[in-house]
């Protein structure tokens, strides 16, 4: 579940390895090019977090992050994702 923190929708998943992380992480870089809408993320090993917000909205939390927020659940549930919290 995305959690709204500081003007920010945040995220973690956990992947079985890097490769995992790496080919979601590619598959949302697609999305998020074509939605024209960027995350902030961080990976280390199998490990992938997310901050999304929209910058032209003042940073803070808009339609344009629940919808690539939807797009990234997707995707984490294809390449067997699991939340960490």
């Amino acid at each position: 579940m995305w959690t709204e923190t500081d003007n920010a929708l945040t995220r973690t998943f956990r992947f079985t390895d890097f490769k995992m992380a790496f080919s979601f992480m590619s598959d949302v870089a697609e999305e998020a090019e074509y939605q024209e809408h960027h995350p902030w993320w961080s990976n280390e090993y199998n490990v992938v977090s997310f901050r999304l917000r929209t910058h032209d909205a003042g940073n803070t939390v808009t339609d344009k992050d629940h919808q690539l927020a939807a797009a990234i659940d997707k995707l984490a549930a294809e390449y067997g994702g699991e939340e960490v919290k």
